[in-house]
């Protein structure tokens, strides 16, 4: 006897928290703190910065997320080459950016971050651009090894793509005490 399975949103949005969960703490940091920079949740440097190198990568991914929008806009309807070059060509820099900062270690955690960047419309084409970006050579050879290792056949294999935008969009949490005790 096989049990019917109800996959509703709030179930969805569960899987999506756990695989969040599943991801290391750097990653999970670095996640957050890309969806503040890409729609400006809060002052990513005031928030997110440690030293003077996080500001400077923060300030450098303010200017590669700027062009957000624009490569939105192109994420093609079809499966025509023509329509993917444009699109193609900017996510596949913009990924090899992210991947170079280092907190995003796997496929997986490359696709939560990016279906949140630009949307489910943007699914089918993440395999191609999260391979060519871990190819770069400014990625170092053994990442760039772990990078597409990373990545499973059925993720390059796959025949069709969700619709379904993502729900969950984790954010900055402050820290409680242990032992403190709030009236809710």
């Amino acid at each position: 006897m096989t049990k019917a399975t109800h996959e509703g949103p709030g179930s969805l949005t569960l899987g999506e928290m756990k695989e969040f969960a599943g991801f290391s703490a750097a990653t999970q940091r670095y996640i957050r703190r890309s969806l503040d920079v890409a729609f400006d949740r809060k002052d990513a440097i005031a928030l997110w910065s440690r030293d003077a190198v996080e500001v400077t990568s923060i300030d450098a991914q303010y200017l590669f997320y700027a062009r957000l929008p624009d490569i939105k806009a192109l994420v093609p309807d079809s499966a025509v080459l023509q329509d993917a070059e444009p699109f193609l060509a900017q996510l596949v820099t913009l990924s090899a950016f992210d991947l170079g900062q280092g907190p995003i270690a796997c496929f997986a955690a490359y696709r939560f971050l990016y279906e949140r960047l630009l949307g489910a419309d943007a699914r089918p084409w993440l395999p191609a651009a999260f391979c060519a970006a871990a190819a770069m050579p400014h990625v170092p050879p053994g990442k760039r090894k772990i990078l597409l290792q990373s990545i499973s056949e059925a993720a390059v294999t796959a025949t069709g793509w969700s619709k379904r935008p993502p729900s969950f969009f984790p954010e900055w949490v402050d820290k409680v005490e242990a032992g403190s005790s709030r009236a809710f």
